[in-house]
């Protein structure tokens, strides 16, 4: 059926998602029949003026729901069996807040698009943790967490300390992850209405999870060493955010870090205009590069966030806030507030795990796997251009021409491999286009699978998209 377009005036969310709904829509309707043939890719992508990669992603999810099915050379046709009943509206929430990944992974693939620390056998220590406290703490496991054991912030400040700089105990607090950390810091300084400020590409779920809590995200511009001192100055004198969302080593997905002198602008910015900051210092704990924190240089108005799942362990998802001088029991208090409150086995498991030496040795062993790893990035994309770091379990990779983000990352997924497209990573509505894709390469204990997967990839990059049947 090559006359038809979908019809996207009453949809709404990313283009995509707005295409898929409105193609889902009149399926059920009966405008398209059972059987019938959707354009090619490249037909509806240049009739409707979007990208190829975009109507592969639309395409792609109608495939998730179970609407078309696709085969490589045919092309894409729908499935029979959905008219019982007229097309539901969107979900407004999945489509806003939901981002490009889907909710539910697909089985048998390559999980390129995580970061989590590497399995390096740190499940038996944690077991043996584990059993012993609850050995230890049988009352403690059947009850409630109402106080903060003294021991759990003395974990957290040494785990956020930085060369000879350590936050103060009191200011120190345990939490269930740093996002739930990030989180609750929005939500202790800010009101709805309010606005954060981000990166234009970034670690977007913090962004989603401001705007659905009612917070506004304006953005600031960034170049290979990270944020520029002079758009954040202009943007915080044009937008007034009351908080700005920072990764300063490591950044996600660009690997930047930014200089020290940059960081005592940034510092210098924020107390003229009166922002706080929130410090994300997740990959920071693997890289240890021992540049002043900018918790260090404006403890005023920084609130510095770490935890253990890039290092040690994301199953554990321990983390620590070292907040700013008052700010300590408004953020316990909204902690407890937007998450519920603290489980006590996460508090002590990662309390010892810290505090026992455990938590150094294992980050040790990541941070040598993630070497290994590295030089073989390095090596499989010799010739393509691309940014890593060894100590950190991902690649940033720049796409040549002409290939689109979205149509490699379908690609990629076609050939078993998920990884994460540029859109994943954008904080707000942007016309901007990277051309670049993030391989995470953490997964999984054995080595040989991950090497076999980027070796697919590089196969797919230099293959083109005149190798990869888009109709499919």
């Amino acid at each position: 059926m090559t006359n038809w377009l979908p019809d996207l005036t009453s949809t709404e969310g990313p283009l995509y998602v707005r295409i898929a709904e409105a193609t889902e829509r009149d399926i059920k309707v009966g405008r398209l029949t059972d059987g019938a043939k959707l354009p090619p890719q490249r037909d509806i992508a240049y009739d409707m003026g979007v990208t190829i990669g975009t109507i592969s992603r639309a395409y792609n999810l109608l495939r998730e729901r179970g609407l078309v099915s696709g085969e490589v050379g045919r092309g894409t046709y729908v499935l029979a069996g959905h008219r019982e009943a007229p097309a539901p509206a969107g979900d407004p929430v999945v489509a806003r807040y939901g981002g490009t990944r889907p909710l539910t992974a697909p089985a048998g693939k390559l999980r390129f698009d995580t970061t989590a620390a590497v399995d390096v056998g740190q499940a038996a220590l944690i077991g043996q943790l584990m059993q012993d406290i609850a050995r230890d703490y049988p009352g403690e496991l059947a009850s409630y967490t109402r106080a903060l054991a003294p021991h759990w912030l003395e974990a957290g400040q040494r785990w956020l300390t930085n060369g000879e700089w350590t936050p103060r105990r009191e200011a120190v607090t345990p939490h269930l992850g740093v996002h739930a950390a990030v989180v609750a810091i929005i939500a202790a300084v800010t009101s709805p209405g309010d606005r954060l400020l981000c990166e234009h590409l970034t670690y977007s779920q913090v962004a989603r999870s401001a705007t659905l809590i009612g917070r506004q995200v304006c953005l600031v511009d960034s170049d290979r060493d990270g944020i520029l001192p002079e758009d954040f100055e202009r943007v915080c004198a044009r937008e007034h955010p009351k908080l700005a969302f920072i990764i300063s080593s490591g950044q996600n997905p660009t690997l930047s870090t930014l200089p020290e002198d940059r960081r005592r602008q940034i510092a210098d910015i924020a107390r003229r205009y009166n922002v706080f900051l929130i410090e994300d210092y997740i990959y920071g704990a693997l890289i240890q590069d021992r540049i002043p924190l900018l918790a260090e240089i404006a403890p005023d108005r920084t609130f510095l966030v770490s935890g253990l799942s890039k290092a040690v362990a994301a199953g554990v998802r321990g983390a620590w806030v070292a907040a700013p001088d008052h700010f300590s029991q408004r953020l316990r208090v909204t902690q407890k507030m937007t998450s519920g409150g603290l489980p006590f086995v996460l508090a002590e498991l990662s309390a010892q795990l810290v505090l026992s030496g455990a938590a150094d040795d294992i980050r040790r062993r990541v941070v040598e796997e993630i070497g290994i790893r590295e030089r073989h990035v390095r090596d499989i994309f010799s010739g393509h251009v691309f940014r890593s770091h060894p100590r950190i379990p991902f690649f940033w990779l720049q796409l040549p021409e002409p290939w689109l983000s979205g149509t490699f990352k379908q690609a990629a997924l076609n050939e078993g491999v998920l990884i994460d497209d540029e859109d994943e990573f954008k904080a707000g509505r942007s016309s901007r286009v990277y051309h670049h894709v993030r391989v995470g390469f953490s997964e999984g204990r054995e080595r040989d699978p991950v090497i076999a997967g980027l070796h697919t990839l590089r196969r797919l990059l230099d293959g083109g998209p005149a190798a990869y049947e888009t109709d499919s």
